[in-house]
Formats: C-alpha cells, structure tokens, sequence
C-alpha cells in the first residue's frame, strides 16, 4: 500500500480505508490507478461504488488499523468501538436487542462487540453506524486517547449474555483494562428466581466473590456453602462452582475472577 492507506486484502474493488490521528477520524481512502497486470481499477470517486466496496468488504477493520499505528493493537481498536456502539445505543434508549434487529445483526454479535470481544467487519461497522444513525467515524472517536482507567457509575454497568442467561438474572461486566490479555473480571450478578435451576461453572484462576445482598447456597465441588449479605468466599475456578439455591432474594453480588498469566510472562 502507499503512504496514505492500506489496500484491503479481501475487497476485489481495490478499496482502501486508513486511521487518520490528524483529524481524529477513520478515513476511506479511494485510489485510482492500474493493477500489475495493466487492467483500469473502477472509478472509486463514484459513491456507489464506496457504498459497493464497503458493503463487500469482509476485512477487520480493527486489525487494519492496528497496522497503521504501531502503538495500538487489535484489541486496542476492538475495546474502543464496542465502547462507542454501546454509547450509542444507550443514548437511543435501545435494547440490545433492538438495536441488533436495526442494525441487522445478531444479539450474539452486538455483544460481542459491545464489550470488545470480536474485530467486526467494515460491513458491520458501517450497519452499525446506520443503525445509530451517526457517520463511521462516530465508532472511532477517542480512539487515540489513553484507557489506563477504567469507571463504570453506579447502575451503568455492562449488562452481557452469560452462560445460564434467562429471566430473573442479570449479569454485568464491570469493565477491563485495556491489553492483549484479560488478567481481572469483575461481575455484578443479581438473581432474583427462588425456583431456577442454575448451572455451574469452570475456568481457570482463582474467584473472588463478596455476597451483597440475599442469602443462597453456593456449591463448590461436592460440597454447599450458604454465604448471606457482607459475606466473601474465595476459591480456584477449575472447581466446578455456581448458586445451588436462593434462600432470600434478591440475591446480589460482586465475583472476581483474576486468571493466571500467559505461560512466558
């Protein structure tokens, strides 16, 4: 590619698109010329023809901007737009699911975005600018700024779908510092089902958990614990673990989950 932008691999209509710091913006850039071979390459002035090269265009538009500046990384550029979606669709007053629906997208999808777990599509992005109603750039706004903390107000936290997802649970991510790797994840969980029947779970690392409101059991291994409201327990996360039984409801508290390092670390 030439100075001013990265030809994109997958699109075979010689579209390009680059990370502008300057103007804070992410920029297509459209190129005319010749191909090796001597053959013209479209007239990519022609609005539909961006419109037509975007929408066949399957590249991460996360790791393409990661190429043009050294400093961030795909992971960078992930957490930042699904920042921004979220943003978005809560100063529309949406659902996720709603704005997925718009957006023409899945639930599934959404989320991951949302909370940076996916490097989405120029095709998607673009649905999800549409969907929002605001240009590309909007996605990509701050992209340049330092993330070393992070705040998530009281009440605002990030709900997300979760293994056992259902009616009367509500699980929301507390937010991450940015890097290639997720050493901590803070969870605010609330139940509020005397009746379900919840699963269990396993991961690496250790577990924290401080019960804020409610009482249950809390089965770990082949044993049941019963923790009530100012009560912590702690434990290793290979252990199969999760709520047995709700005893006072609601059931609210903070889990955190520190996984070990990356072997070489």
């Amino acid at each position: 590619g030439s100075a001013g932008g990265r030809e994109a691999k997958a699109d075979p209509i010689w579209s390009c698109y680059a990370w502008s710091p300057s103007a804070t913006s992410f920029e297509l850039v459209t190129r005319i010329g010749r191909r090796p071979g001597g053959e013209s390459r479209p007239n990519m002035t022609d609005p539909k023809m961006i419109a037509h090269a975007i929408r066949l265009s399957n590249v991460s538009a996360a790791e393409e901007l990661a190429n043009f500046d050294e400093t961030l990384t795909s992971a960078d550029v992930c957490r930042v737009v699904g920042a921004r979606a979220r943003e978005l669709r809560q100063g529309l007053g949406m659902t996720m699911a709603k704005f997925a629906a718009s957006a023409e997208i899945s639930l599934g999808m959404l989320s991951k975005i949302e909370h940076g777990q996916t490097a989405p599509s120029l095709a998607t992005l673009v649905r999800l600018a549409r969907a929002a109603n605001v240009p590309l750039t909007a996605l990509f706004r701050g992209l340049d700024e330092e993330h070393d903390i992070v705040i998530i107000r009281s009440g605002e936290g990030h709900e997300i779908l979760h293994e056992g997802s259902g009616p009367g649970r509500l699980y929301q991510d507390l937010g991450t510092l940015r890097g290639p790797n997720r050493v901590i994840e803070p969870m605010m969980t609330t139940l509020t089902e005397v009746q379900e029947v919840f699963p269990l779970y396993q991961h690496p690392g250790i577990e924290f958990i401080h019960m804020l409101e409610g009482s249950m059991l809390y089965g770990y291994g082949a044993g049941q614990h019963r923790i009530d409201a100012g009560d912590t327990m702690q434990f290793h996360g290979e252990v199969a673990h999760g709520p047995t039984e709700l005893l006072v409801v609601p059931v609210t508290f903070l889990s955190i989950k520190v996984y070990p390092a990356p072997a070489g670390e």
